[in-house]
């Protein structure tokens, strides 16, 4: 299917008036919508259709060309009131809180029991929203205004495939959750899902970067997420209850999907934490922080990528990769692929299969043509 023709409006001036250029390659069932639009003109010397800014109906627009051409707005949105422009980069989590969300906002997402980091984001997500349509009323906002909102993101903001879903769910939710509106359909594409392959240490690799740690807790923090494949916020959120020696399993609880499984606890894990327990004596968590708190996300990711760095790996080293590795290892090994699943907590066996992609047990059963013709330079 060819893609629709593009109408670029821009903020400019003519005259010393504010206008919209109309701006995109000839079309004759373009041209023959826009000269029939209210209060359009033609610029002779700019080559350009335009609107007087005061005159300029965004909404009606939209509608009068959707089914002929997509429309950016983009620049639109990088103007204020003053007509200075708006940056659409992403900020830090931090510059926003003082914008108050809307009355419900929060209450809904704690009530449909979305979990903290996703509220998290989407309270981020939706106060940059507001943000950048300050001194409007949030609930007149319009669907192409929508659209171009997120379409300035991704082009000023090079915004990644999964941030521009949470930004668009974050907003979507606002509308037709917490105000009950239908849902709607927002024109900008979704992203398609990057199809790219999960980064793996060798076994080798794993045991280097445990020899080389001599801290005693940082050593049982990378041992313990690679031998249950855990994710860094299963490992934060672990209780020294949830440690089972007698089964040799780990309780994790209310882990993604607000679900609760089992892992098996290796005896070299157990031995490090018995360690561990004896010198640092934590109370609640199995790591603490130095105030007798949870272990930070940040702190873990430190230990991880210290520790490659101390090993001599040369790949780039983070806390996912551990857990990308147990499966990758177990599946090496002979593993079912089904209790590699379960042991992850993936809800599709789709999100598993990923591994059978990096595995070398496959490439392993075949002879390199090389190999059979050439043995190297002695």
């Amino acid at each position: 299917m060819a893609a629709k023709p593009r109408i670029t409006l821009c903020p400019s001036k003519l005259q010393e008036k504010e206008v919209i250029l109309v701006n995109f390659d000839f079309n004759k069932y373009i041209e023959q919508k826009i000269k029939n639009f209210p209060n359009i003109r033609w610029s002779q010397t700019r080559k350009s259709w335009y609107i007087l800014f005061e005159q300029f109906d965004l909404s009606a627009f939209f509608e009068s060309v959707k089914e002929l051409a997509f429309v950016d707005y983009s620049a639109l949105l990088r103007r204020n009131k003053t007509g200075a422009p708006i940056s659409c980069k992403q900020t830090k989590q931090s510059y926003n809180q003082k914008i108050t969300l809307p009355a419900g906002y929060l209450e809904k997402l704690k009530q449909k029991r979305y979990s903290e980091s996703t509220i998290k984001s989407y309270c981020h997500y939706f106060r940059d929203f507001q943000k950048a349509f300050m001194g409007k009323e949030i609930d007149k906002i319009s669907i192409p205004e929508v659209n171009a909102y997120i379409l300035a993101l991704i082009k000023g903001g090079n915004i990644s495939h999964s941030q521009q879903n949470l930004r668009i769910n974050a907003i979507k939710f606002y509308y037709e959750k917490v105000l009950g509106k239908k849902k709607a359909y927002y024109g900008v594409e979704r992203p398609r899902i990057e199809k790219k392959l999960p980064d793996v240490l060798s076994k080798e690799e794993v045991v280097a970067m445990i020899i080389a740690t001599q801290n005693l807790k940082h050593k049982s923090i990378i041992a313990l997420t690679y031998s249950c494949g855990l994710r860094r916020s299963e490992l934060i959120n672990l209780k020294l209850e949830d440690i089972d020696s007698k089964r040799m399993v780990i309780k994790l609880r209310g882990t993604k999907g607000r679900k609760d499984r089992y892992v098996q606890l290796a005896k070299a894990s157990l031995n490090l934490l018995r360690k561990y327990y004896l010198k640092e004596k934590p109370v609640n968590w199995v790591f603490e922080g130095a105030d007798g708190g949870q272990y930070s996300a940040t702190s873990i990711f430190n230990v991880i990528k210290n520790s490659a760095s101390k090993a001599g790996i040369k790949k780039r080293v983070y806390p996912h990769i551990l857990r990308h590795s147990f499966a990758t290892h177990h599946l090496e090994q002979g593993t079912d692929l089904r209790y590699i699943q379960a042991w992850l907590g993936h809800a599709s066996s789709k999100t598993t299969e990923v591994y059978t992609r990096v595995s070398k047990k496959d490439l392993a059963r075949f002879k390199n043509p090389l190999d059979e013709i050439y043995e190297g330079d002695d």
